[in-house]
C-alpha cells in the first residue's frame, strides 16, 4: 500500500467519523448543550475566529516554548543519566516518582513563584513534555551494543568520542520517538495551566465557554487543539524521517 492510499484511507476515517457523529446528533435530536453537531461546531469556528485566534496564537506560543524548554533539559538529563549504568538506575526511580506526579497540582505552586500569566504555562507544557525525553534518551544510550563500545575502545576511543560516535547516533530514533509524544503532552500541560492559571488561552476560552454553557465553542476548542497536534505531530514525523530514515525497515 502506497503512502497516498494510506492518507486516503486516514482522511476518509476522519471524515466517516464526523459524519456518523452528525448523523447521530440529528437523527437522536440531541440538543447542542449535550453533544453539538460537526457542522455547528465548525459554523462556531468560522464565525468567531477572530475572537478565538489570539487564544490559540497564546497556546501554541507557550507550548512550543516550554516543548523547546524541554527538549532541551530532557536531553542533556538523559544524556547524564544514560552514560552510565550506575546514573541510570540510581536516577530512574527519582525520574519514575517525578512523572507520577499530577501536573495540575504543579500548577498552583507556579503561579505562587511567578504569578499567573504565560510562565507558568511553559512551565507546565515543559515538565510534562521532559519525562519521555528523558527516559527515551537514557535508554537509547543505555542500550547501546557493547560489541559498538568494544570496537571504539580498541581504537583508543574516549568516552566523549563514543558518546558523539556511537551513542548519539545510536539515540536518534529513542529521541524523535520521545518527541512525538512529548509534544501532545505538552499541549496538554499548556492548556491545563491556562484553566487554572491564566486569562488568555485555549484552556481559558474553554473555561469560560463551559461556564456560559456555550457547548459548541468548547468543541470549537477542543478542534482547534486536535488539529494543532496532529500538524506539530506530522511535522516531527517528517524531521524523524529525514534524520532517522536508516533505521526503518523497508515498507512493501
Amino acid at each position: 500500500m502506497t503512502d497516498l492510499q494510506r492518507r486516503f484511507l486516514s482522511a476518509a476515517l476522519i471524515i466517516g467519523i464526523f459524519a456518523l457523529w452528525q448523523v447521530i446528533c440529528v437523527g437522536f435530536n440531541i440538543s447542542d448543550l449535550v453533544l453539538p453537531t460537526p457542522s455547528e461546531i465548525l459554523s462556531t469556528l468560522w464565525q468567531r475566529f477572530p475572537a478565538i485566534w489570539p487564544h490559540a496564537l497564546q497556546t501554541l506560543y507557550t507550548t512550543l516554548v516550554g516543548f523547546f524548554l524541554g527538549i532541551v533539559v530532557g536531553a542533556l538529563l538523559g544524556v547524564l543519566v544514560g552514560s552510565s549504568k550506575l546514573a541510570y538506575d540510581v536516577a530512574n526511580p527519582l525520574l519514575v516518582g517525578f512523572a507520577s506526579i499530577p501536573k495540575v497540582a504543579v500548577v498552583p505552586i507556579f503561579v505562587l513563584w511567578f504569578g499567573s500569566g504565560t510562565i507558568p504555562a511553559i512551565l507546565t507544557a515543559m515538565i510534562m513534555s521532559l519525562f519521555p525525553i528523558v527516559v527515551n534518551v537514557a535508554t537509547g544510550l543505555a542500550t547501546t551494543e557493547p560489541e559498538l563500545q568494544d570496537f571504539m575502545r580498541t581504537l583508543r576511543a574516549t568516552r566523549f568520542d563514543m558518546l558523539r560516535e556511537v551513542g548519539l547516533p545510536r539515540t536518534m530514533p529513542y529521541f524523535f520517538a520521545s518527541l512525538k509524544v512529548a509534544v501532545t503532552l505538552a499541549f496538554v500541560g499548556a492548556v491545563i495551566s491556562e484553566t487554572v492559571a491564566s486569562n488568555l488561552g485555549i484552556g481559558n476560552l474553554m473555561m469560560i465557554a463551559s461556564s456560559n454553557f456555550d457547548v459548541p465553542l468548547v468543541f470549537a476548542g477542543l478542534l482547534i487543539l486536535a488539529v494543532l497536534g496532529v500538524v506539530l505531530y506530522g511535522m516531527f514525523s517528517l524531521v524523524e524521517m529525514r534524520v532517522t530514515g536508516w533505521a526503518r525497515r523497508a515498507t512493501r
